[in-house]
């Protein structure tokens, strides 16, 4: 039989029953749609992630104390930051290590800010000038302190975005004013680039100030001396990061004196790493979500089998007088292999219009990033194909093996 044939009288028995055929891909759109709205979200959530953490710095180690000495002289471990082991020369020790591009040690706190009789609460950090460079921040007003500046123990501050707005108004340019920070005035003689999030962490809320006029004149309270609370270490590139890492561990055990099998008093955190398991996390849960919602496009191949035998038996007669006019059996169970295709093709179309109208109002209302992956459309219409060969492959064939004189004979 002609093949255009074949694909008339297919979509003629479908278009026959519409309501029945609709209701019969309604399964394969709704896992169709889920499935793109799912990838959607994990995407979404991956890139979420991704954002976040490059935000803290690309290529950094962050050095905290990790333990306090104890009355006994002992090491008593604590949390990151609760003892400050850590100091100004361990930092310059580490700027010597190969693979370093900046070091900034850092000491921070909160503090009450004022200006013009408006108030907010931010953190404050004291740091060098390399803080930059080590953070990839940049300067969108004004300029960032240098080593003279901080070295002659001037007071002056460079804000974030959020604190800008808070203390002068949407838009407005502080530089050259005078904001009190604690007790202390400072000269603002700079703006920092907004950064936005970080899980839940402002980094546009913060005030980046000299690291002795922190520690001398605001923060003091937990530190001495040189003390720092941690140290930020920009490598040159990716590749010398790990052995940065090694280098900066091992360094810091023989200023610290810590013996073999000792626990560190610090702890170096390597972004990168963290970045990639939570990259590795959100991709697993990606593809979990995706199987999920995956289980439904069985449902779906499951009812379309289902009604495609219905169809078999109904139309056993007519099934029987073509056979008996001359159609081969293949030319049987192409036309119901095509009818199974084209209602299973059908509903993965419609689901992938759903799938991804509702990816694209959930990142318009829900505030969340709409990513469709580029091998949604192919992924949707082969699969819905697949499903539509798969569970349309029996029905097809049984009635390519009725025998036309019986078949005639059925009421």
């Amino acid at each position: 039989m002609n093949p255009i044939e074949l694909v008339r009288f297919a979509m003629g028995a479908i278009t026959a029953h519409p309501m029945r055929s609709v209701l019969t891909s309604l399964g394969v759109v709704i896992g169709v749609a889920a499935v793109i709205m799912m990838t959607s979200i994990g995407v979404g959530a991956q890139q979420r992630v991704e954002q976040a953490l490059s935000s803290l710095g690309t290529n950094m180690l962050v050095v905290r104390s990790g333990a306090a000495r104890g009355a006994g002289g002992g090491f008593v471990r604590g949390a990151g930051g609760s003892g400050n082991t850590l100091t100004a020369k361990d930092a310059e020790a580490i700027r010597e290590l190969d693979g370093v591009r900046a070091v900034s040690p850092s000491v921070n706190g909160n503090a009450q800010l004022v200006y013009n009789g408006a108030n907010w609460s931010s953190r404050v950090e004291g740091v060098t000038p390399d803080y930059l460079i080590a953070r990839d921040l940049e300067i969108a007003d004004g300029q960032m302190f240098d080593e003279a500046a901080a070295d002659s123990g001037k007071k002056v501050a460079v804000l974030g975005q959020t604190v800008v707005t808070e203390l002068f108004g949407e838009g407005a340019s502080p530089v050259g004013q005078r904001i009190r920070v604690g007790p202390i005035p400072f000269t603002v003689i700079g703006v920092l680039s907004p950064k936005g999030q970080s899980g839940f962490q402002d980094q546009d809320d913060i005030v980046v100030v000299p690291l002795d006029a922190a520690r001398s004149r605001i923060i003091g309270r937990g530190v001495s001396g040189d003390q720092v609370n941690q140290i930020y270490v920009k490598a040159e590139d990716e590749d010398a990061l790990y052995q940065l890492e090694q280098d900066t561990t091992a360094l810091l055990r023989e200023r610290h004196r810590i013996q073999v099998g000792a626990d560190d008093d610090f702890n170096v955190q390597n972004l990168t790493s963290i970045q990639e398991a939570a990259q590795s996390s959100t991709q697993t849960f990606t593809i979990l979500l995706a199987a999920v919602a995956g289980v439904s496009l069985v449902v779906g191949g499951v009812g379309i089998m289902n009604i495609m035998l219905v169809s078999v038996t109904e139309r056993t007669r007519e099934i029987g007088l073509r056979m008996a006019i001359g159609a081969r059996r293949s030319d049987v169970l192409t036309q119901f292999a095509l009818e199974s295709v084209a209602l299973s093709l059908l509903g993965g179309l419609i689901g992938l219009l759903i799938g991804v109208t509702g990816g694209l109002l959930m990142s318009h209302f829900g505030d969340w990033p709409a990513v469709i992956p580029a091998w949604a459309a192919p992924l949707a219409i082969g699969f819905s194909t697949f499903v539509g060969v798969v569970f349309g492959a029996y029905p097809a064939w049984r009635a390519a093996q009725l025998d036309p004189i019986e078949a005639l004979r059925r009421e």
